[in-house]
C-alpha cells in the first residue's frame, strides 16, 4: 500500500495495524483513518492505494517478486525494487581536537550543561518549530537526535501540527549554527585541493551530508510559511530527507572515527558552497527544488558510482556498503525534488522543463557538468532534456558554487 494517508497526505508508514471483523486496517496515526490493508478502501469513504504483491520461484529456484501495476495506468514500469536501510551508525566518541588549539564543542559557557534533545524550557510543539531548532543546533551529534527524535514525533502523530499555516511560524537563520572548530575550518572551496586519501574523502562526504540535513529542516522552515496550500505530504517527504541525510552522516562519522581516528570530523577543512547555493534560492522555493535537488542532489547520483569504485578498489568493503546506502537514498531524494519541482509547476501552470532550465540559467554559474549518470536520474524522473547543453548565467556577485 502506498505510504501517505489518502486524507491529507500524512506518512503512513509508522501506521498502527490492527485486525477487524472484515481483516487487518492500517490505521493513520494523524486523524486514525483506517484502510483495509488488502483493498486499501476506508469506511470513511476514501481509499488508499493497494497493488497486489505475489513472490513466484521459477524453475531454477530464483524467487521473483511481481508487483501489480496501478489502476487507469499504463507504459507503468519497475524502476527498481531494492530494501531500505533505516540503520544508524552509534556515534564514535567525542574526538580530541585540543591539539588544534580551538574549542571541540563551541559551547561559550564551558560550564554549561551539555542540551538535551528536548529542550527543558520552551520544548516545540509543531514541525515548524522543531526544524528552526534544528537549524540552530551547532552540536552535529545533537542535531542528529533532534532529527531523529522530530520524525518519529511527526510520524506518529504526536505533534500539535505541522505549524506551517500558523501567523506566529519560527523563521529560519540565514545560516545554520556550527562550532567553533569547524567555523575556523571552513574555507573557500578553491583552496581545497584534491581529496587524496579515503579519509579525507569521507571527512568531505560527511560535511556535504551535515549541510543537507540542514537544507532539508530549512526547505520545510523557509518556504512552508509562505505556502500554505504546501500539503503534507510535502512535508512527509522532506522529514524523511532529513532522517535519510542525518542517517548518512552518522554512518560516514563513524566510518571515518574507524578508519582514522586521528583525523575526527571537525579536524579538516571543509567549505559552506552548498549552503551559498541555497542562499541563492531564498527567494523562491521553485528556484530552491531546481537548484539543491534537481542540480547539486542530482550531481551526486553522477559522481557518488566513481567514489564508490574507489573505494572498492582500495578494499574497503565497509565503506562502499555505506556509500552505495548513501547512493540508493540520493535516488529518491531526487524523485522528491522533482515531484514537488512539477508540483509548483503544475500550480503554476508553467511546462517543468524550460521553467527548470531558466532556474538554473537565473540561479546557477558555469556549466551543469556532465558525464551524467543518465540511468539513475532517469529513476528520479530527470530525462535528459532536462539538463542537457545546459549553462547557468547567475553574475559573479550573487554568490559562489
Amino acid at each position: 500500500m502506498e505510504a501517505n494517508c489518502p486524507h491529507l497526505g500524512a506518512d503512513m508508514s509508522h501506521a498502527e495495524i490492527e485486525e477487524c471483523d472484515t481483516g487487518v486496517v492500517a490505521v493513520c496515526p494523524w486523524h486514525r483513518y483506517d484502510f483495509d490493508l488488502r483493498t486499501g478502501v476506508s469506511e470513511t469513504g476514501l481509499k488508499a492505494c493497494t497493488y497486489a504483491v505475489d513472490i513466484r520461484t521459477d524453475e531454477k529456484g530464483h524467487e521473483d517478486v511481481w508487483v501489480e501495476t496501478p489502476e487507469n495506468g499504463s507504459s507503468w514500469r519497475l524502476v527498481e525494487l531494492r530494501p531500505v536501510s533505516e540503520e544508524f551508525a552509534d556515534p564514535p566518541p567525542p574526538p580530541d581536537l585540543s591539539r588544534l588549539s580551538i574549542s571541540a564543542t563551541g559551547a561559550t559557557d564551558p560550564d554549561a550543561p551539555p542540551e538535551t534533545i528536548v529542550p527543558t524550557e520552551g520544548a516545540p510543539t509543531t514541525l515548524m518549530q522543531w526544524a528552526v531548532l534544528i537549524l540552530n543546533t551547532a552540536n552535529p551529534t545533537l542535531k542528529v537526535e533532534r532529527t531523529r527524535h522530530a520524525v518519529h514525533l511527526f510520524r506518529t502523530g504526536q505533534l500539535k501540527s505541522i505549524g506551517h499555516r500558523s501567523t506566529n511560524a519560527p523563521r529560519p537563520p540565514d545560516v545554520p549554527k556550527r562550532e567553533e572548530s569547524f567555523v575556523r575550518n571552513t574555507v573557500d572551496p578553491g583552496k581545497m585541493g584534491k581529496r587524496k586519501n579515503r579519509a579525507m574523502m569521507l571527512h568531505a562526504l560527511a560535511n556535504i551530508e551535515q549541510w543537507a540535513i540542514d537544507l532539508a529542516w530549512d526547505i520545510m522552515a523557509r518556504y512552508g510559511p509562505e505556502h500554505p496550500d504546501l500539503p503534507p505530504a510535502f512535508f512527509s517527504d522532506f522529514a524523511k530527507m532529513a532522517l535519510d541525510e542525518s542517517k548518512h552522516f552518522s554512518l560516514l562519522v563513524s566510518r571515518l572515527a574507524a578508519l582514522s581516528p586521528s583525523t575526527p570530523y571537525g579536524s579538516l577543512p571543509v567549505h559552506a558552497s552548498l549552503w551559498e547555493s541555497a542562499q541563492a534560492t531564498f527567494g523562491s522555493l521553485r528556484a530552491r527544488l531546481a537548484i539543491i535537488h534537481l542540480v547539486h542532489e542530482a550531481r551526486g547520483l553522477d559522481v557518488n558510482p566513481g567514489t564508490i569504485e574507489k573505494f572498492r578498489r582500495a578494499g574497503d568493503a565497509e565503506s562502499v556498503d555505506v556509500l552505495n546506502v548513501i547512493h540508493h537514498d540520493e535516488v529518491t531524494h531526487v524523485t522528491t525534488g522533482h515531484r514537488w519541482f512539477t508540483w509548483i509547476c503544475a500550480r503554476q501552470g508553467v511546462d517543468p522543463v524550460p521553467t527548470f532550465r531558466e532556474e538554473v540559467r537565473r540561479c546557477w554559474r558555469g556549466d551543469v557538468k556532465g558525464p551524467f549518470n543518465v540511468e539513475d536520474r532517469e529513476k528520479a524522473g530527470m530525462t535528459k532534456d532536462f539538463y542537457e547543453d545546459l549553462r547557468g548565467e547567475m553574475p559573479t556577485d550573487r554568490g559562489r558554487h
